[in-house]
């Protein structure tokens, strides 16, 4: 069984995810065959807009497949790694400047690499079992695909929150956070496409849509926008060690979990992204990080911990959430040279 179908539809370019034993998750071929596939797309003028969906009720896709990228950097090779996030990070360059219509469908768990997959289409859609997230920082790794970009044009300091923290969305805090567009029945998913591959009409999915659920998120904007506004991680600690709210206590509990260094860094691309706010400059800056961090340990240390042993203790280089100094941060962020991400020919 093919790991991805790619085909014309009607008035559909079509691609579906097809591992939902495996969460759909993304392997390099697939990151393959998507990038060859959006240029004739394109180019066809008989393709009216792009449908990205998923096979199974799980999950849209649960992340790139890191079992082979682990067992790479367990023998003492980054270049796996590197080679991946440098397919990857082109595919998510082409799908976000796409010339026509994009579509996802996004149920279940669509995290990380699912991300960069299906919210960079111009036409998100989710549902009652929608949960998404930016985790890659419970595992060593910096929120990339470009979603430094989607959390730096989150409402106030939400996108700070939800990389430090790996909180996940439901649908309404999807729409609010700005990472979906569309709330729709998931039992009117499959006549809806079928709508669009007779006709090709977008606009069929804005009168789809039904008032989005109420967000969780949006409540707590203001405690948000009070704790996540500091300039570095260490800031956030501390403003939130300082606190008694329920609020400040959950927080810190999500931050314990996760690598310090991997938070550091979340928090300087978003507002890096934020300033710059175009898609080639927070993937360039996404890239310089896990470049580094192939080799660095803690991206390592945190599959183990979490897919491959399971026991949930990683031991990441530094001992505290607002440990790293500011100086690392920025050393993790210096440019590659001829390493550097080139995205020619994908903007």
């Amino acid at each position: 069984m093919s790991e991805i179908t790619i085909s014309k539809d009607g008035a559909l370019g079509r691609i579906t995810l097809n591992r939902p034993d495996a969460l759909n998750a993304v392997t390099f071929d697939m990151v393959a065959a998507m990038s060859a596939a959006l240029p004739a797309f394109a180019a066809d003028d008989k393709v009216a807009m792009l449908v990205i969906d998923a096979a199974g009720d799980r999950a849209f896709c649960a992340g790139g497949d890191i079992v082979e990228i682990y067992a790479a950097l367990k023998a003492g090779d980054p270049e796996v790694a590197r080679a991946f996030w440098r397919a990857e990070y082109r595919l998510n360059a082409a799908l976000f400047t796409f010339p026509k219509p994009v579509a996802s469908f996004l149920q279940g768990f669509t995290m990380g690499g699912g991300v960069g997959v299906g919210c960079h289409a111009s036409h998100r859609i989710v549902g009652a079992s929608s949960q998404i997230a930016m985790p890659e920082v419970s595992i060593g790794l910096v929120p990339d695909v470009g979603g430094s970009l989607l959390l730096a044009r989150a409402p106030g300091w939400v996108g700070e929150y939800l990389g430090v923290t790996a909180t996940r969305m439901s649908a309404g805090d999807a729409i609010f956070a700005g990472f979906a567009d569309y709330y729709i029945d998931e039992a009117l998913w499959p006549d809806l496409i079928d709508r669009l591959v007779k006709t090709g009409d977008w606009e069929a999915i804005d009168r789809a849509a039904t008032p989005r659920p109420a967000s969780k998120i949006e409540a707590q904007l203001t405690d948000i926008n009070t704790f996540f506004d500091g300039e570095t991680m260490h800031d956030t600690v501390v403003q939130l060690e300082a606190a008694t709210s329920d609020f400040a206590h959950a927080s810190l509990e999500k931050i314990a979990r996760n690598a310090p260094l991997a938070m550091a860094g979340a928090m300087e691309l978003v507002h890096r992204a934020r300033v710059r706010d175009r898609i080639e400059d927070a993937l360039k800056q996404e890239f310089r990080f896990a470049y580094r961090l192939a080799t660095q340990g803690d991206f390592q240390e945190g599959i183990r911990a979490a897919i491959i042993d399971k026991d949930r203790t990683p031991k990441w280089a530094h001992d505290a959430p607002g440990r790293p100094s500011a100086m690392e941060v920025a050393q993790m962020l210096f440019p590659l040279g001829p390493e550097e991400l080139s995205l020619e020919g994908m903007i």
